[in-house]
């Protein structure tokens, strides 16, 4: 780190504390060739993650966004909003392992459906709902059905 003062770059650093929640280090630095003391952060460097939308265009990933998917897929239903947060943190684990830069808005709708389905199965309607974007009472009875095949239904029958 090259001093503000002399242009030195050799220092040693005095004292560290985590800042911003931990996501960051601030040091007090020492230049060892004028004696001039300065303040450094550090935090992590994060690549921006683009999201592909239907039409082309890219944005850049909102976690708000998710979250409000979620949270507008279980309005009145029985989900904490702990549970909610959690569904999110699982997609985002999804997306992070991938290692992608770009994600497609269907891959993770398809990832949310997933966290949805195992949690509550209105909330995992409601949802592909609108992102399958059904043409008609057909195709919404078809989703329906595969749900209902997919569950042991009341009296132990299938």
């Amino acid at each position: 780190m090259k001093c503000p003062r002399c242009g030195e770059d050799n220092d040693r650093v005095i004292d560290s504390r985590a800042v911003r929640e931990g996501s960051a280090v601030r040091r007090r630095r020492e230049c060892l060739g004028c004696g001039e003391r300065f303040t450094t952060y550090e935090a992590i460097e994060t690549r921006p993650l683009l999201v592909i939308k239907k039409d082309g265009r890219r944005v850049q990933y909102d976690r708000a966004k998710v979250v409000a998917g979620i949270a507008k897929a279980c309005e009145k239903r029985p989900v904490a909003l702990e549970r909610i947060e959690a569904m999110a943190d699982a997609v985002e684990g999804e997306i992070a392992g991938s290692l992608a830069r770009e994600i497609s808005s269907q891959t993770i709708g398809r990832l949310v459906m997933e966290q949805l389905r195992a949690v509550d199965e209105v909330a995992y309607v409601r949802f592909a709902s609108v992102y399958r974007s059904f043409r008609d009472v057909e195709e919404f009875m078809t989703e329906l059905r595969g749900l209902l095949d997919g569950r042991e239904l009341p009296g132990g029958g299938n």
